[in-house]
């Protein structure tokens, strides 16, 4: 069966099972449309299944695996040490998707694992995902607590504390 939905939810059926491609979909982990990534779904090929309206099953979610893939770097951050966004999205291959590895800090709460976002901060070195965190002070408190000097929302001494992906994990 074949289902294509369009942007206002109507359906058009055909016979045969077909994997269906959305862009811009919003994704579950972040509250912001996933530009650039494709999100893939197969419908079962049972009619039913879609009048009771059930979650297609996921097959291929590219934003889910880059997240995890930043999950994944950003645990093997020592203590005492910070990252920026963009040396994790270069370390990753996508260099321009510093943002999105923003997102993925901003998903980390929701993780099973415990993923270390405070040692996460701006090419500056700058908190500039303090706001993300339960409390405005607790990236720093969370950053003061492993050792790392912050002074005016900013890494005291930055360039010496950088933990750089490429390096440190050998690209």
């Amino acid at each position: 069966m074949r289902v294509h939905l369009d942007f206002f939810g109507s359906e058009s059926i055909s016979k045969q099972p077909i994997l269906v491609h959305a862009k811009n979909v919003y994704s579950p982990l972040v509250h912001h449309p996933t530009p650039n990534f494709n999100k893939s779904f197969i419908l079962s090929k049972n009619p039913s299944s879609i009048d009771r309206m059930k979650k297609p099953a996921v097959l291929k979610d590219k934003t889910s695996s880059f997240f995890e893939d930043v999950f994944d770097v950003v645990a093997q951050i020592p203590k005492g040490r910070v990252t920026s966004y963009g040396a994790i999205a270069a370390f990753l291959g996508a260099k321009g998707s510093s943002r999105m590895v923003g997102w993925a800090m901003n998903a980390s709460h929701h993780s099973p694992k415990k993923i270390p976002a405070q040692r996460v901060v701006n090419r500056n070195g700058m908190l500039s995902g303090k706001n993300h965190f339960a409390t405005p002070t607790l990236m720093e408190e969370l950053l003061k607590k492993e050792g790392v000097e912050v002074k005016n929302d900013t890494v005291v001494d930055f360039k010496n504390i950088f933990w750089d992906p490429a390096v440190e994990l050998g690209m």
